[in-house]
């Protein structure tokens, strides 16, 4: 089973026997990374079969016995170091290569509404419609669909019709299109021209390969990566491509210092210079990452504690007393009659300035932060709280139970006068954050918001004159959710100085786009890191923290908190996940079934989100599906971007469109053409139920599950039940060995690297 929530794209029902054609269509759910480099559901449309291994380091190849392969590795290496250091305009003039497409991933030359294109320029109706005719046409003539003419004409500009036909792999690019589509697209154009070692191909492949890696969450790729993959896509000269993307500004590659088990690994033990890597990224996600360590190296070395009362006044009695000698030499020095006049008119302008003066931020010196650590209701919030008093940047790991320690620290912060708030993942982490003490024992509203709501603007502090965030403490819960693109963003936003808190559980699930942010802080060891020692309590609490040690233990659960049951095969699993969600849970436990959650590792296979789904609904909410699919009284799952799922209901459908009310009582009209973008709602993946937690929790194992399973998955799915979790899993022995031999899916990223350059490791 695949997870096609991993930002893959989905393929079509169109088969590969149809000469390499363009699916028709690509899902517009992507989601996490991690389920991609275990794709089996052929209609989620995952990094599977040939492309799944490109970017493996495991994967045999062509190219001789494995010190042949090193020796050609790495003297492309140092090949592609020297461009790198002459920069890609050094080489520009001297290549011959043909037109090519822009990177995959690339920031679109024209908005997807056809307000503009790369040159800013205004398009009309009409030359869109002309554009999207043209780029139809081409698309026609490939034997590819025309439905992704409006994907290309978003891409490429109203120049796309062109772009295609100058290079047809430019078709890569678009969503869902795979190396053997983009291949049967060119000898469409091209007939016998379009061979596999063109120079056209074997670039958008290096951008291609780099996409996918993006999906499964790396940030970079090491080069050996790199060129296996163009040699299992068959082409000729996986060196001279990787040079020519680096000379065409597709990739960027970076050289790396090994360190520790890696440098050990690499044979680096002995040698009088460390062993390195190189590595290549997308410059999208090598610009974020360089940019993220940019912006935490700046909070951390602008950042100034403040000063108790009494400090403060022996300096300002210091500066007063250096202040007024000086003023005596000058008086003595003027005549006497025009200073005092002088000082009248300066008194009179000294107190309108006062008064219209801002007041200065509340710097809380050490003995207040001590007495607010020594109020806080544990040690670990304690901890929390003088770690923030003396750092700009701090760590805090834990499970559920211990978000009570940061609503301490944010609680305290604001008694001590400084502007804090706190950012969740989901509107439910939200509610949930806001709901606990000593946060909700204050009469005005909690100074909370999601991370996409105090971004934009929707809720939160506002913007200072500068653009930045008007606060002096941000505390992020669900830290490991940030991808380096969103995370550099947020740190772009906070102003020098800022005290910054991360908060999440180590354990779960990371973001669903590229990078391991979190993960990464806490290996660099360049900030204080405080790890709460508030277990999560009960028979669900003691089962997660088991799994988070490797271990898969039963426990003892007196009221039926947890219930492990085993099923044959999918089949099976469907039929008991269901009766527990429509019956046995809310019979016996009091849980209503709209309290109750199904999840799984993927939309595909016999017990993937799509079937559960369909069961469901036939159990709970039958009809024809009338409005797109769906029915008034539908739950469905809402996921506009990668990584973000919100929970909705249908109250109606017409000619407008599908209506939605969500929990916070908030409705929307999804317009007929985007309804399609909607999942059914009973059945979630693991992935986008992170962040949210519901009374009832069914996490269904299926039998082709294996190998998308992790300790990490297993960590995250069993931690979303509040009162009740049931396991049913065919997987057989696939459950416990996940638990005990796969952490989790290994990143490549460069985050750690960078900050090591440029941060001391002090911590």
């Amino acid at each position: 089973m695949t997870d096609a929530e991993n930002g893959a794209p989905e393929e079509s029902s169109m088969s590969p026997d149809t000469g390499g054609a363009v699916p028709a269509q690509a899902s517009a759910e992507p989601g996490p990374a991690e389920a991609a480099a275990a794709a089996a559901d052929t209609d989620a449309g995952a990094v599977d079969g040939e492309s799944a291994d490109a970017g493996s380091p495991d994967a045999p190849g062509p190219g001789g016995d494995a010190a042949d392969r090193a020796a050609a590795v790495a003297a492309l290496a140092e090949r592609v170091r020297s461009v790198g250091r002459s920069g890609p305009n050094a080489a520009a003039s001297s290549a011959s290569s043909p037109a090519s497409a822009p990177e995959a991933g690339a920031a679109p030359a024209t908005p997807a509404d056809g307000t503009g294109t790369g040159t800013d320029r205004v398009v009309t109706d009409e030359q869109r419609a002309q554009a999207l005719r043209a780029t139809a046409e081409v698309l026609g003539a490939g034997g590819a669909p025309a439905e992704l003419a409006a994907a290309a004409v978003s891409l490429f500009g109203d120049g796309a019709a062109e772009q295609l036909r100058e290079d047809p792999w430019a078709v890569l690019s678009l969503p869902g299109v795979r190396p053997e589509h983009a291949d049967g697209f060119a000898r469409g154009l091209l007939g016998p021209a379009a061979g596999p070692g063109d120079q056209r191909r074997a670039q958008a492949l290096v951008g291609w390969l780099l996409e996918q890696a993006a999906l499964r969450g790396h940030s970079a790729l090491e080069i050996g990566e790199v060129t296996a993959g163009l040699e299992r896509l068959g082409v000729p000269d996986s060196a001279a491509a990787v040079q020519a993307a680096v000379l065409d500004g597709r990739a960027m590659p970076f050289q790396e210092e090994l360190t520790g088990a890696e440098a050990h690994a690499a044979g680096g033990d002995d040698e009088d210079e460390p062993p390195t890597r190189t590595l290549l990224a997308l410059e999208r996600l090598a610009l974020a990452e360089e940019s993220l360590a940019d912006g935490l190296v700046r909070l951390m070395s602008t950042f100034v504690p403040g000063e108790d009362q009494e400090d403060q006044e022996e300096q300002a009695e210091h500066e007063e007393s250096a202040e007024g000698a000086a003023a005596d030499t000058v008086a003595e020095a003027a005549d006497k009659d025009a200073a005092e006049a002088a000082e009248d008119a300066d008194g009179a302008d000294a107190e309108d300035a006062a008064d219209a003066a801002p007041q200065a931020p509340a710097a809380p010196g050490p003995a207040a932060w001590e007495a607010a650590a020594e109020a806080a209701p544990s040690s670990s919030a304690a901890a929390l709280v003088r770690a923030a008093a003396g750092s700009a940047l701090v760590l805090h790991t834990g499970g559920e139970a211990a978000r009570a320690e940061p609503a301490a620290l944010l609680a305290a912060a604001t008694g001590l006068g400084l502007r804090a708030w706190a950012a969740t993942w989901t509107d439910h982490g939200r509610a949930a954050f806001a709901a606990l003490a000593p946060l909700a024992d204050t009469p005005a509203p909690a100074p909370v918001a999601t991370l996409a709501e105090l971004l934009a603007g929707a809720a939160g502090p506002g913007r200072s004159p500068d653009g930045t965030l008007a606060l002096d403490l941000l505390v992020v819960l669900d830290a490991p959710l940030l991808d380096v693109e969103l995370a550099a963003t947020l740190l772009e936003s906070l102003a020098d100085g800022t005290r910054l808190v991360l908060s999440g559980d180590p354990g779960q699930l990371w973001s669903a786009g590229p990078g391991r942010f979190f993960a990464d802080l806490l290996t660099a060891k360049v900030c204080p890191a405080v790890a709460s020692r508030t277990p999560d309590f009960g028979p669900i609490g003691e089962l997660v923290s088991g799994v988070g040690i490797g271990e898969l233990q039963p426990v003892e659960a007196p009221d039926k908190e947890v219930v492990i049951l085993t099923a044959k095969d999918s089949g099976e699993a469907v039929h008991r996940a269901v009766q527990l969600l429509t019956d046995s849970i809310p019979r016996a436990l009091g849980i209503p079934s709209e309290q109750v959650v199904l999840l799984t590792p993927g939309h595909g296979g016999g017990a993937g989100t799509r079937a559960l789904n369909a069961a469901a609904k036939a159990r709970l909410n039958p009809g024809p599906g009338r409005f797109a699919g769906f029915d008034p009284g539908d739950r469905v799952a809402d996921s506009p971007a990668p990584g973000h799922t919100r929970l909705a209901r249908v109250v109606d459908g017409d000619a407008a469109g599908l209506h939605l009310e969500y929990p916070d009582g908030t409705r929307r009209t999804v317009a007929p053409a985007d309804a399609q973008k909607l999942r059914h709602g009973w059945a979630l993946t693991v992935h986008q139920a992170v962040g949210r937690h519901w009374p009832g929790a069914v996490v269904v194992v299926p039998d082709d599950a294996a190998a998308a399973l992790s300790r990490q998955w297993v960590y995250t799915a069993f931690g979303r039940g509040e009162r009740h979790l049931s396991v049913v899993h065919a997987a057989g022995p696939a459950l416990p060995q996940a638990v005990a031999e796969r952490p989790a899916a290994p990143r490549t990223t460069r985050l750690r690297a960078i900050l090591a350059e440029n941060a001391a490791q002090e911590y």
